[in-house]
């Protein structure tokens, strides 16, 4: 899936993804790949996330996640 994490000021990561697993306000979840329509809120946490080469984490203070025909798109502050 497709996956982008942009800040106010600039993109922290645009590319493929297989594996997304997010901070929610009321406990951490996973989106996979075909993951179905959903749009959440995001708590402080980390966001680690598969590429095609390595695993990364990005730490945040809040956002909101899209998820929508295989792409997600996460707003985060922090």
């Amino acid at each position: 899936m497709t996956l982008e994490i942009l800040t106010p000021e600039k993109k922290l990561y645009s590319g493929e993804s297989s594996s997304d697993i997010l901070p929610g306000v009321d406990g951490s979840f996973q989106l996979l790949d075909r993951h179905a329509p959903l749009i959440s809120a995001l708590g402080k946490g980390a966001i680690r996330f598969k590429t095609p080469t390595e695993t990364k984490t990005i730490a945040i203070s809040s956002g909101f996640v899209e998820c929508l025909k295989n792409k997600v798109i996460i707003l985060v502050e922090g």
